[in-house]
């Protein structure tokens, strides 16, 4: 026989409702009901977490734990107590009338009636003095900002580095502070490096990395082992440290219209930049309408392709191109003078933001950069112009500054490390003797400072982070570092206190020779030796070497030998040379000196003569008619005969 399986169940109490007012019916309000198996155990878990809790509480000695029951409170309660316990506000009132009223007070019963214009009146006083104060304050404040700024700019000194003699076009440092790179029209582009050089601040390498193109643009990747040039060409070349090239990318086929077909640019090259934090991924724009992102240094393959668009929907070119700090943007500054942005997350088919008329149509942007914080956006122009744009509200600027004359196509602008300030550049105008750069503030927009540089255009302007130096390039092919002594580390001034030496001249060896081992030892070459082999031989040669003459160990007046046995050398040793005569002394003098004692004390001829010829007999003078010779006598034939 089957039966039904027993389940319990529990009995449900609604005390709180009556059947009455409850809308269920009546048999759902109590009784029993069944219950599954989970429920059932839940309900024996519940039942023995009370007896723990019940057990734990007697252990304890105390009546319960968890969550406190809320109080009530009765808020007409609580103000009539505080009013009956409030302190008096009449007397306080009275000694603020006093401090403020001067002279005998109104009666007391007049005092209701004029008490509210008086207060008005005060009220109105003392909220003009605070404005007062408060535009004081900000002024004051404003002040002490510039004047802060302005000590923050490093440019208490200053070194110069020679380029070349054509303008520098573009200039980039190393992340770390250790190097930096300039390119100029005149194809050339030169390393510099601070630990290496001294006071004549002189590049240690120079090369043309695009032959017969002008650098536009260089840029150290994030981890600073890669260089990228941008040149007239079409074609983005990837350099190494020491300038090595490891990718060129690829040119597109010119004769295709979709730009999108092709493997690479087929114009001029107008800017470029490195990804933020990808070492391998950068970004080009050229004069084809194209922004194109290349990935890898292996694959030579083009990522994506971004087309910037006129207003009708046209192509046009960008000028500047570059990413973010966080590589979400992509900024593009085109030849219309319209700015557009792309969000790297999505499909490069509708641009982020676009501002048609940022700047003047048919004036290129020569720069667009990011603030470090990612909030702002720096644009200049060949409008001699110079625009802050907010992010957040990107259909007007924020502030334009006007009036900075540009030249040239890559005129660029920088944040500050702190972005509070902007620094640009001015080309040369006419009529001026020197090219200024500007320092202007992110907040009031007011100019900081300005500072002569050369009589020259200005291009180009880094301030380093790390170094906090300013290097700025001209149009006359020099490039300038400003630095202050406390505030700014390394770089230049690791030079400066470094003492120029001239080299030792270098000898080169020839490489061919002519092996002859039959050769007489006249006509036999001598093996090619190492530079130390050849310097040590010279070395030992006293004529190669110039070695100076050795000390005598005696002698006076001259160079004579040390020892002899021969008349001569015993007289000059002796003799001779015992009473040296100054260099000075008039020969004559010194002879005829002698003339008195050599007449009465005779040493050298008379005495030999003594015996033989005690009297001198000197030879008689011949008449001139004597002593003249024949006349030659002249041939004539008979004596040929």
């Amino acid at each position: 026989m089957q039966r039904g399986k027993i389940s319990f169940g529990k009995i449900q109490l609604n005390v709180s409702k009556t059947p009455a007012e409850s809308d269920e019916p009546a048999q759902d309000a109590g009784g029993f009901k069944k219950m599954d198996k989970q429920q059932m155990i839940r309900q024996i878990e519940d039942v023995a977490e009370d007896l723990e809790s019940q057990h734990l509480k007697d252990v304890m000695g105390i009546s319960g734990f968890g969550r406190k029951a809320a109080k009530v409170f009765d808020i007409s309660e609580q103000i009539a107590k505080a009013r009956t316990f409030a302190p008096p506000v009449q007397e306080q009132e009275a000694k603020e009338e006093d401090e403020d009223v001067i002279g005998p007070l109104p009666p007391a019963a007049d005092t209701g009636s004029q008490q509210q214009p008086d207060t008005s009146t005060k009220k109105e006083s003392n909220d003009k003095e605070d404005q007062e104060d408060d535009e004081d304050e900000n002024e004051d404040d404003s002040d002490e900002d510039e004047e802060t700024l302005s000590r923050r700019i490093p440019y208490t000194h200053e070194v110069q580095m020679q380029h070349g003699s054509r303008a520098v076009l573009a200039l980039a440092g190393d992340p770390s502070g250790a190097r930096i790179v300039s390119g100029s029209i005149d194809y050339d582009m030169c390393f510099w490096d601070f630990a290496g050089m001294d006071s004549a601040m002189r590049s240690f390498r120079q090369l043309q990395p695009c032959e017969n193109h002008p650098i536009r643009g260089l840029q150290y990747s994030v981890t600073g082992d890669m260089i990228l040039v941008i040149s007239g060409n079409a074609q983005a070349k990837v350099l190494d440290r020491d300038g090595f090239e490891k990718l060129e990318c690829c040119k597109g086929d010119q004769y295709i219209s979709d730009m999108t077909r092709t493997k690479g640019h087929v114009a001029q090259l107008t800017s470029g930049c490195w990804h933020p934090f990808n070492r391998e991924q950068f970004l080009t724009a050229a004069l084809d309408g194209t922004l194109r992102i290349w990935q890898g240094l292996r694959a030579k393959e083009q990522l994506q392709v971004i087309k910037t668009r006129a207003l009708g929907g046209l192509r046009t070119n960008a000028s500047a191109c570059n990413f973010n700090r966080d590589a979400t943007l992509i900024a593009a500054g085109c030849v219309d003078g319209s700015i557009q942005t792309w969000d790297t997350r999505k499909m490069f088919v509708n641009t982020t933001h676009c501002v048609r008329t940022a700047h003047q149509k048919g004036s290129e942007i020569t720069s667009i950069v990011f603030s470090y914080m990612g909030q702002q956006l720096a644009t200049r122009s060949n409008d001699e112009t110079m625009k802050l744009w907010d992010l957040r509200n990107f259909k007007d600027p924020l502030h334009t500054w006007s009036n900075l004359y540009s030249r040239y196509d890559t005129t660029d602008c920088s944040f500050s490390p702190d972005d509070r300030m902007l620094v640009t550049g001015e080309s040369l105008p006419k009529g001026q003797k020197e090219a200024h750069l500007y320092f202007f503030s992110t907040q009031s927009f007011e100019q900081v400072q300005r500072i002569p540089v050369a009589e020259s255009h200005v291009i180009k302007t880094l301030w380093h982070p790390k170094l906090n130096q300013l290097f700025v390039s001209c149009g006359n092919g020099i490039i300038k570092c400003f630095y202050d002594e406390q505030r700014s580390i390394r770089g230049a001034k690791l030079c400066v206190v470094k003492i120029h030496r001239k080299r030792q001249q270098m000898e080169m060896v020839g490489v061919s020779q002519i092996i002859t081992p039959h050769a007489l030892p006249l006509f036999r070459q001598e093996k090619t030796r190492s530079s130390r082999k050849r310097m040590e031989k010279a070395r030992m040669d006293p004529v190669k070497s110039k070695r100076p003459d050795l000390p005598i160990t005696s002698g006076q007046g001259g160079r004579v030998a040390s020892s002899g046995g021969t008349l001569s050398s015993y007289v000059i040793r002796n003799l001779g040379l015992s009473k040296r005569v100054d260099d000075d002394q008039d020969p004559r003098e010194a002879i005829l000196k002698y003339a008195k004692d050599a007449a009465e004390n005779p040493y050298w001829i008379a005495p030999a003569y003594k015996q033989t010829q005690p009297k001198a007999i000197f030879s008689e003078k011949l008449p001139a008619s004597e002593t003249a010779p024949a006349a030659k006598k002249p041939k004539t034939d008979t004596d040929g005969t």
